[in-house]
Formats: C-alpha cells, sequence, structure tokens
C-alpha cells in the first residue's frame, strides 16, 4: 500500500478538524512556511488554519514561540526538545487546538556527523478537554527505506513536510 499524497494527508485533516471543531497552527524552520503552504492550499482552510510561524532564527522561536534561550542553547535549534516546546509555543501563542512543528538541515550546508544534512526533528502538540499532550521525534530523512537519489535541500524540504502531516494524522487517530 502506498503512502498518501500530501494533498490526500491534507484533505484527511481538514475532515478531521472540521469535524471535531478543532484548529491547527504550524510552526516551521527548515521548511519556510511549506506546510502552511499546503494546509492553505486547499479551498476553505480558514475555517481551521489558524496561522503558520516561521521561525528560522533562535530569536524568533524564542520571540514568536516561546522557546527558551536556554533550551536552544543546550540542546541545539535542531533538536527533539526544541521541536516539542515550537510546537507547544506555536498551539499558545495562536490560541488552536493542535500544531505541530519542524525544525531541521535541510542542506546543502550546516550539516555535522551528529545532525547531517537530512536530519529533522518533528513536533505535535494537541490540546483537548484542557489537557496538552505533545509528542516529538527526529528523523534521518535521507535513510528511507526508498531510494532516494535527489539528496537536495528541495527533497528534504518536501520529506518533512510529508512527514510532518502524516505524523500528525498518526496521533490524532490514535488519540480519537
Amino acid at each position: 500500500m502506498s503512502k498518501p499524497t500530501v494533498h490526500e494527508l491534507v484533505s484527511q485533516l481538514a475532515q478531521f478538524l472540521i469535524k471535531h471543531h478543532f484548529t491547527m497552527s504550524t510552526a516551521e524552520s527548515c521548511t519556510g512556511g511549506m506546510v502552511a503552504a499546503a494546509l492553505t492550499e486547499l479551498s476553505g482552510s480558514s475555517a481551521w488554519f489558524e496561522r503558520g510561524f516561521v521561525t528560522y532564527s533562535n530569536t524568533a522561536k524564542h520571540q514568536h514561540l516561546g522557546v527558551p534561550m536556554e533550551l536552544i542553547q543546550t540542546y541545539g535549534a535542531v533538536s527533539l526538545e526544541v521541536a516539542k516546546d515550537m510546537a507547544i509555543g506555536a498551539m499558545n501563542a495562536s490560541g488552536s487546538d493542535l500544531a505541530l512543528a519542524i525544525t531541521g538541515v535541510a542542506g546543502p550546508t550546516g550539516g555535522s556527523i551528529e545532525k547531517p544534512v537530512g536530519f529533522v526533528c518533528f513536533g505535535w502538540a494537541l490540546k483537548h478537554k484542557g489537557l496538552i499532550k505533545a509528542d516529538s521525534e527526529s528523523v534521518f530523512l535521507l535513510s528511507t527505506k526508498e531510494i532516494i537519489t535527489d539528496t537536495t535541500r528541495s527533497k528534504v524540504r518536501e520529506l518533512a513536510v510529508h512527514h510532518s502531516l502524516y505524523g500528525m494524522m498518526e496521533r490524532l487517530q490514535k488519540s480519537f
């Protein structure tokens, strides 16, 4: 069975959000707003998409999402801890019911041995019945089972958008 496309994931997510009267927001670093663009490509998205934050710099993550500078300095901007805090911060700053966040190394420069090009951290947060449930995971997107010959910045960002939406749907389906 093939994975759903970004368009299919956005449609599924929209149906879920409408059904539950939820709104969502995004916090993006290496994808530069590509998730927000994919979400708003769907007509009627204003009913459930609250806003997107493009927080590329550490200062922006701190100022707009409330990510503590100490957290960034301790773990790095590309970390599980920062991704989770970005998602919670986006949800809280926007008043939305759920949020997803992406921070990573899209390349072709900026990678390291610990965090090579293609290393991306994702965060997801859901506020339901007054409780906040947050989760994060890191993925080396260029080591998927698929053969990836296109290891460009564009490919890393494209894969990150898909993974963030797929991960959101997975978490929502498990929670409801």
